[in-house]
């Protein structure tokens, strides 16, 4: 038990064991890593000066729950931001969300040693984090609180200092927003084994590093869609691009991949939020530098999509920015 008397190394003892979760927590809440990284440092700050406040009627658990939560909410209040309002098509394919999660410019893929206490791989796909971002504040830690920690009414509004009614409004909101942002048909996705996403992500790497038109055809579903965030994967302008199509990915690619203005691609395999990625590396002046990070989905055996992001994920990852001469 977190009392006022326990030193810093006792309190540490107590509450590192849950520091872990309750980055995937802040995580969820933020959709960048790095600041869910700020936030548990921000949590343990305050729950070290608060511990003379801690009654015992939680476990210390559900004590730093509160307190990540309620620091989230106030990152947010001071600094406002919204997803931007873009003039993009909307996809044909059951599988794929109405925006990609490209659209969200601070969306930060994450690798999936850092999220193996997240509850469900449902909660951490890049999908759902991004859908979570078009939430307001108080919606969003009302969802989270409630659908993925699993706590009740009471018990969200206690933390959030409301009433078990107004969460019940706020929750209902949100799963209707978030109904709105997610793939229609979402819970109907089958998980493909770990086997056949090596299976697919080997086909993928060595169609795109053999500039083979056929093998790249065959390993992309029909309805692929790629995007991409501003300043990833070469894309320099102010917004994220998307576009999709097998024929049109194909003919967006042929540049990169034929004729004078052709390039050299390393590709490794990486995981990222519970799903395959692949860590895109370019030559260029005699090395491969880091192009992006290309998180992917399977579906039914072929890639069905492709978001990509900035290089600076890379480190995250354990991921250089430049391969070492050799590679």
């Amino acid at each position: 038990m977190v009392t006022d008397t326990m030193d810093e190394t006792e309190f540490a003892e107590l509450t590192e064991r849950h520091r872990r979760e309750l980055r995937v927590h802040c995580y969820r809440f933020l959709g960048s890593l790095d600041e869910a990284e700020d936030l548990v440092q921000e949590t343990f700050l305050r729950a070290w000066r608060g511990r003379d406040q801690y009654a015992g009627r939680a476990s210390v658990r559900a004590w730093l729950y509160k307190i990540a939560t309620n620091a989230c909410l106030d990152f947010l209040a001071r600094f406002v931001r919204e997803v931007p309002a873009l003039d993009l098509p909307v996809a044909s394919g059951s599988h794929l969300a109405p925006r990609p999660a490209a659209a969200v410019p601070w969306l930060q893929p994450a690798p999936d040693d850092v999220l193996e206490t997240a509850i469900s791989r449902e909660t951490v796909e890049l999908a759902f984090l991004a859908a979570v971002q078009y939430l307001s504040p108080r919606q969003r830690a009302v969802l989270i609180l409630r659908d993925v920690v699993g706590w009740s009414a009471k018990e969200t509004a206690a933390a959030l200092s409301t009433t078990p009614a107004s969460v019940s409004s706020s929750l209902q909101r949100a799963r209707a927003e978030l109904k709105e942002q997610l793939p229609s048909q979402r819970t109907e996705w089958r998980v493909a084994s770990s086997g056949e996403e090596r299976e697919v992500v080997a086909r993928y790497i060595s169609a795109l590093t053999s500039a083979d038109d056929a093998a790249i055809a065959a390993v992309l579903s029909e309805d692929i869609r790629c995007s991409h965030q501003p300043g990833a994967g070469g894309h320099t302008g102010p917004h994220p691009t998307w576009y999709g199509g097998r024929s049109t990915v194909l003919a967006g690619w042929a540049p990169v991949l034929h004729g004078p203005g052709a390039m050299e691609l390393r590709l490794l395999p990486v995981r990222a939020n519970g799903g395959p990625a692949v860590a895109t590396y370019l030559r260029h002046d005699g090395r491969f530098r880091a192009l992006g990070l290309n998180a992917l989905r399977v579906v039914n055996g072929q890639v069905a999509e492709v978001t990509t992001f900035v290089p600076a994920v890379f480190g995250a990852f354990g991921l250089p920015e430049v391969l070492p001469e050799g590679a």
